[in-house]
């Protein structure tokens, strides 16, 4: 049966029923989102369709690490707009360059392979770290192999699914990539003993976000760096959502004391207004790459790295990663008291907690449509885990406020 068309110009809905009801017609469904319709955003809140506003707890996944609508880096995009907004790589432009030196010099690295989304940038490393594997140590052709950590999450593309375990985003999209294996995240023996001749790199969250903001245990990354350099492996960590002082460090690995040889950046890194991706890290390693090797036509155009130059200026400066130490030692002083009263554990670093929601207290998902009816807007990962991660300008009152309304909720 074909479905009606509604002739361009028809009248803006009316409510939220009726924006849901449109995306449910319109939109494929691969998407659960909150019966929230936002129209505005500034700072730390949004403001719905009907005029209500509420709390971000979520911040795009961290991609909002400097707030909706942050006047620094709208005034970099709107500046940029009046210029140059896409040249492709097949021309220079003179935003790329500053861009890449400027997100090195921050990182501590050497080059930058830009991109767009951060599923292209795990890609990007995937095949970056394949390429060194026969180009430089040697492995045999088609036998490369990298290593990844259980409940990881880096993406939705086929390739990446393929080295996932979580089945709802496997299921029915095989055949899958090869080349992959997988050890618990946190067990050092059984990385070691996963390493072979054909071991290209070990890739792997400094804090596994979707798994529930898990933190390693003590020493665990010191003894990848020491096995990825026994065994001349690279160590790539995924710091899309980790990254860019969410954590109170401009990368989630320095609270670890070590470095790897490459990182993938994301989210945050096109302060909430455009998809800005990148993987950074050492000359020797990113050097592999040579003309029609790999691409992006979006990938380092003008507009991102306008909007990237702005969100490095705004790290250099040292406030967000203050931001989100000092408060987020508030927050997780808060999350703490409630253990034992609706909360079976708190875990994370920074502004980032993900909050197990005792047995016997509501689901996720409950809990999530809950906050929203408070005015708080947070997102359940798994069944009974809340994922805290507000943009890091909200304020301590804000964050009190957040922490009482998942106090009421979860205590029922």
């Amino acid at each position: 049966m074909t479905a009606s068309v509604q002739p361009a110009g028809t009248a803006r809905p009316a409510s939220s029923d009726a924006f849901i009801a449109l995306d449910e017609q319109w939109s494929t469904h691969n998407y659960h989102p909150l019966p929230v319709v936002i129209a505005e955003a500034e700072g730390a809140s949004v403001t719905d369709v009907a005029g209500k506003s509420y709390l971000d707890f979520l911040a795009g996944y961290s991609a909002l690490n400097f707030g909706h609508r942050n006047p620094e880096l709208i005034a970099a995009a709107t500046e940029q707009l009046g210029r140059v907004t896409l040249t492709s790589r097949a021309f220079h432009h003179d935003q790329l360059g500053l861009f890449c030196r400027e997100l090195a010099e921050l990182t501590g690295t050497e080059m930058v392979l830009p991109m767009n989304s951060g599923a292209e940038a795990v890609e990007s490393a995937v095949k970056v770290a394949r390429k060194w594997a026969y180009q430089v140590k040697g492995v045999p052709a088609g036998t490369a192999e990298i290593v990844v950590a259980a409940s990881n999450f880096h993406g939705r593309t086929t390739t990446i699914v393929s080295f996932s375990d979580d089945e709802t985003a496997r299921a029915d999209y095989g055949p899958f990539t090869p080349g992959f294996v997988q050890v618990p995240y946190g067990d050092a023996e059984a990385l070691k003993a996963a390493i072979t001749p054909r071991t290209a790199a070990v890739l792997m969250e400094p804090i596994q976000g979707e798994a529930g903001v898990v933190v390693p245990p003590e020493g665990f990354f010191a003894a990848v760096r020491r096995l990825c350099d026994e065994n001349n492996v690279l160590m790539i960590a995924d710091e899309i959502q980790s990254g860019l002082a969410r954590t109170g460090t401009v990368l989630a690995l320095e609270h670890e004391g070590v470095r790897a040889d490459l990182y993938t950046l994301g989210k945050a890194l096109g302060g909430g207004i455009v998809p800005v991706s990148a993987v950074v890290g050492s000359r020797d390693v990113l050097g592999v790459l040579k003309p029609g090797e790999h691409g992006s036509t979006f990938g380092g155009n003008p507009l991102a790295c306008a909007v990237g130059r702005a969100v490095v200026r705004m790290l250099q400066t040292g406030e967000y990663q203050k931001r989100s130490t000092e408060l987020g030692a508030h927050l997780h002083e808060r999350l703490a008291k409630l253990v034992g009263d609706g909360v079976s554990e708190v875990r994370g670093r920074g502004l980032w907690a993900g909050v197990d929601i005792a047995p016997g207290g509501p689901t996720g998902r409950a809990a999530s449509e809950a906050l929203a009816g408070l005015g708080v807007l947070c997102k359940e990962t798994h069944d009974r885990t809340l994922r805290v991660a507000p943009p890091l300008v909200i304020t301590e009152a804000e964050l009190d406020r957040g922490v009482d309304a998942i106090a009421q909720v979860v205590r029922g």
